[in-house]
């Protein structure tokens, strides 16, 4: 009998942290969303898309402008319904809200407040895993993205990426949605994907039957500590 897997996850962490590559890795993966004989239409979606302006780059359900505030807002509650109704569907989402927050108070210091979408999220057995690079390798990381980088002047600095990620722990501790930290400072992908895997199973994340019926149940996975983030 085929088993039907459908994880929910959304990865969050900074830039340089090889997210989306591993977004792609494990909806890939048949310990995620199982053994496939032919490919087919499988979602990602992101936060980052910009989709609120006509040119290239511009406001995102991350860096919106104040003057797209409600649409940022009602396109979250589109993306919550959505995933109510297709509840027994596989998604992979490559940074939400956990973003929106940390980019918003960082850069225009407002504090957006997502209980009503976290407690829908934990509700349908969404998990967060957090992608956290030890501060002393992000120079390395820097030093590999700009063999492909469109625009490098955007790494230019690395106290960014590290103040941001500072930020990001703390409302990825405060959030009731279950969390993994992955360290993905030495960890390739696919060691990656094999730990996420591992935790899934343990604790019924692949099947939304198997998880939390509270919504502020929260899963935490045995874990090393995570380091302070020092600027050198």
């Amino acid at each position: 009998m085929v088993i039907k897997l459908c994880p929910k996850l959304i990865l969050e962490g900074t830039r340089l942290t090889g997210k989306t590559d591993l977004a792609l890795a494990l909806n890939e993966n048949p310990r995620i969303v199982g053994v496939r004989k032919y490919r087919y239409h499988s979602p990602i979606i992101s936060a980052e898309w910009n989709g609120f302006v006509k040119k290239t780059h511009g406001s995102s359900l991350i860096d919106f402008e104040p003057k797209y505030e409600m649409q940022a807002i009602e396109a979250y509650r589109t993306w919550l319904r959505l995933f109510e109704l297709y509840r027994y569907y596989s998604w992979i989402i490559d940074r939400f809200h956990i973003s929106t927050q940390m980019w918003q108070a960082t850069y225009r210091g407002v504090r957006y407040k997502f209980g009503w979408l976290e407690s829908r999220l934990a509700a349908l057995g969404f998990r967060l895993i957090f992608c956290w690079r030890h501060p002393d390798s992000f120079a390395e990381a820097r030093r590999q993205r700009l063999k492909i980088s469109s625009n490098p002047s955007q790494y230019d600095d690395l106290t960014i990426f590290i103040q941001d990620q500072q930020t990001m722990e703390k409302l990825i501790e405060s959030s009731i949605i279950p969390k993994l930290v992955v360290d993905v400072t030495e960890c390739s992908v696919e060691d990656q994907v094999g730990y996420i895997a591992d935790w899934l199973e343990a604790t019924g994340g692949l099947n939304p039957v198997e998880s939390p019926s509270s919504p502020k149940s929260v899963l935490r996975p045995v874990r090393r500590s995570l380091e302070p983030a020092k600027v050198s």
